[in-house]
């Protein structure tokens, strides 16, 4: 079974992505987001868009959402889903790393045995303040609405918070979850 592709956007937390992949027994391997589309394609079964400081040095992260294979966008993988798809982007209301309650609204695959509300590590330096046409927003908090996306035809997910973190409630079930839409 080919691996996951957990894709580097000089996040500070893209390899606590890759150990809890591992830590799960989840095969992936860590890329440059200068990768070519086509070497996702023939080498990944699904992208892991990671975390980093701006979107501007997000690479070719856009275009894998291209590729017709799942994809999670993380923190700044959300905001690159979104832009691609038509969202707006802007400076939250609260910087900084720091805990969030967080509402589910919609379980769906990727958030498929979580409870109603829990707490999560988030930063909300930027966030999505508009969602893109053809997205459905699943999870909500008091400080940002669109904490986390699906897209409502094709297999692409995005979450405002770091589900690699210890600070996040059960944040494994996100990566266990997006193995079995992987699986297909």
């Amino acid at each position: 079974m080919l691996p996951i592709a957990v894709v580097n956007n000089y996040g500070q937390f893209n390899h606590l992505i890759s150990r809890a992949l591992r830590d799960l027994d989840i095969e992936s391997v860590l890329i440059p987001n200068t990768t070519p589309p086509e070497e996702i394609t023939s080498r990944f079964r699904g992208v892991i868009l990671g975390g980093g400081p701006e979107i501007g040095r997000a690479g070719r992260s856009a275009e894998y959402l291209d590729l017709q294979i799942p994809v999670l966008g993380i923190c700044l993988g959300l905001h690159i889903i979104a832009t691609k798809f038509g969202g707006e982007v802007k400076p939250g209301r609260m910087g900084g790393y720091g805990a969030v309650t967080l509402s589910v609204i919609d379980h769906d695959q990727i958030l498929q045995g979580y409870p109603e509300t829990m707490q999560v590590w988030a930063s909300h330096a930027d966030e999505v303040i508009k969602a893109p046409p053809g997205f459905i927003r699943l999870a909500t908090s008091d400080i940002c609405g669109n904490e986390a996306l699906r897209h409502q035809d094709l297999p692409i997910f995005g979450v405002q918070w770091h589900p690699e973190v210890s600070h996040t409630f059960e944040g494994y079930r996100i990566f266990e979850n997006f193995e079995k839409i992987c699986q297909g």
